[in-house]
């Protein structure tokens, strides 16, 4: 609630309140987005390997606190800003009003990383660990559908007090929600189950790599031949034969010669020669997920243009009621509900009304999800370029190209399909990948695998603004008005949006091939072999 709750209008308050451009502004907030989306796979290594989850949690939440403080001083403080409130005339932020924004902006980034690595695992670990599919993918839509609540109230209420009492009220109310946040954790500790770290996934992934180089000239056994001691595994471990797939990585946990690789007691002598078949098939299995993880990293570009979005609403007529005005920024608020409702929908209506048609336990598998949010992504921007493009001949007929905050005759709820159709992409895409992630990869690797999502987001950030700045520069040349300028009228972003449907058309069929090169999922597997015994 307190992070999201300084999103909505962070374009208004840097254009504003900074004296920034459009476009710096934007690329300011995309790169902060996917810094807070890149930190919680950092957090995640972190918390897997050495400190834990909870204390990753914990450290998250101090610094995350500390960020959310100095980001509200920017708005108290009348020197930490270039722009004069009560004149509205703006220089140009200095560098040291500019560092400490970024500093701000930096320690949320920081504290997010901490928080978002490790609470949906932290979660799965208080559960008990005899658990069905229901019970899981329940889990995950529910605290999906919670988390989203509590966004849905940042991005309304605090929105609307920042536009209607003013940034000092407005970035106060998210450091109370951080502070009352933190201390809830805080005060829950004795009654968490914590589990230890089990070593450094990193390492153990960089070890394979050198062994299996280390061992290139040995020749692997045939497929066919059971373990009679030639491949290295625990002495608890369930898997004793690695798998077929990228089959030359077998030879990372291929004992050469027993006498050389293992002591007395089986005990590796050194770990750089060789792996165990778990650390194998560890590395296999990020592998095989990167080409999958690819496209929800290119569907998040679609989620990135929020910015845009709020410019094209306040130039919109926005009255529900003669007295009531939707802020700008709070039309992200129907694509949060959207996902509440979808989340609702599948889990309480779709998923038993179906089973009891069908009169077995019925539910769709994880790809599935994945792809149908993906082609939603398609439609979502299909609609928004449709309504831009008729926003923009509006505001020209009626005399606005040059006065780019002028409202057109022309209601908001144009934007509504987009928010819809986005709502129901993350309702099924986005808690797809979650839980592909997590249940594709090693339990060890759970924090880890919680943060691809975030990761895919955050370079989803990084190519938005690539792509973002590469059209800036291709569409503004010789005297031209860029796609994407700052006086959207005069600009183009119907344009832009269509060039974005184009990736996305091509993202989900791209999907569809590798979802099929990928083959079932671990849990597909394990459900046909109940089937078959």
């Amino acid at each position: 609630m307190a992070t999201f709750g300084i999103l909505p209008n962070m374009i208004l308050y840097l254009t504003r309140h900074y004296g920034m451009e459009a476009a710096t502004a934007t690329n300011v907030i995309l790169r902060w987005s996917a810094a807070t989306n890149f930190t919680p796979i950092i957090g995640a290594f972190l918390a897997d390997s050495y400190f834990g989850r909870y204390a990753t949690i914990a450290f998250g939440s101090v610094l995350g606190l500390l960020g959310m403080l100095l980001f509200w001083l920017t708005a108290m403080i009348p020197n930490l800003s270039p722009c004069d409130q009560f004149t509205m005339s703006c220089n140009s932020p200095t560098t040291s009003q500019l560092a400490f924004l970024y500093s701000s902006l930096c320690l949320i980034a920081i504290g997010a990383g901490g928080v978002r690595a490790s609470s949906l695992p932290f979660g799965i670990d208080q559960l008990d660990k005899e658990k069905d599919a229901g019970i899981i993918e329940g889990y995950f839509n529910w605290t999906y559908a919670l988390a989203t609540a509590a966004v849905l109230i940042g991005t309304t209420i605090l929105a609307y007090i920042q536009e209607n009492f003013g940034w000092i009220v407005g970035f106060g109310l998210p450091v109370v929600f951080m502070f009352i946040s933190m201390v809830s954790f805080f005060l829950a500790s004795s009654l968490y189950v914590k589990v230890e770290p089990k070593g450094n996934v990193i390492s153990e992934c960089a070890r394979v790599v050198v062994a299996s180089y280390r061992n290139r000239n040995l020749e692997l056994p045939s497929s066919n031949v059971l373990n009679d001691g030639m491949y290295y595994c625990d002495k608890d471990s369930e898997m004793l034969m690695p798998s077929d797939k990228f089959r030359f990585l077998n030879k990372a946990c291929l004992i050469k010669h027993q006498e050389q690789d293992l002591t007395q007691d089986r005990r590796l002598k050194n770990q750089w020669s060789l792996s165990t078949i778990d650390q194998v098939e560890a590395f296999k299995a990020i592998i095989k997920i990167i080409p999958i993880w690819t496209t929800g990293m290119i569907m998040s570009i679609n989620l990135s243009q929020g910015t845009f979005n709020i410019l094209e609403a306040s130039t919109m007529n926005r009255h529900i009621t003669s007295n009531f005005e939707i802020p700008a920024a709070s039309m992200s608020t129907f694509m949060v509900l959207s996902v509440v409702i979808w989340i609702v929908l599948y889990d309480c209506v779709i998923i038993p009304s179906t089973s009891k048609l069908r009169r077995s336990p019925t539910r769709l598998r994880v790809k599935q999800k994945m792809g149908i949010g993906l082609l939603a992504i398609c439609l979502s921007t299909a609609s928004l370029a449709i309504a831009e493009g008729k926003r923009r001949k509006l505001a020209i007929d009626e005399g606005f190209q040059e006065f780019p905050e002028g409202v057109v005759n022309m209601s908001v709820m144009w934007l509504l399909p987009r928010q819809i159709l986005d709502g129901f992409a993350e309702a099924f895409n986005g808690i797809g990948q979650n839980e592909f992630y997590i249940c594709e990869l090693p339990q060890s690797m759970a924090s880890i695998a919680s943060s691809f999502s975030a990761l895919g987001m955050s370079c989803g950030n990084i190519l938005a603004s690539f792509i973002l700045s590469v059209v800036d520069n291709v569409t503004k040349g010789e005297g031209k008005e860029s796609w994407v300028s700052s006086n959207i009228n005069k600009g183009h972003l119907d344009y832009y949006y269509w060039l974005l449907f184009v990736l996305m058309l091509a993202n989900f069929f791209g999907f569809v091939y590798f979802s099929k090169v990928y083959g079932p999922c671990k849990r597909e597997e394990n459900e046909g072999q109940e089937e078959g015994n």
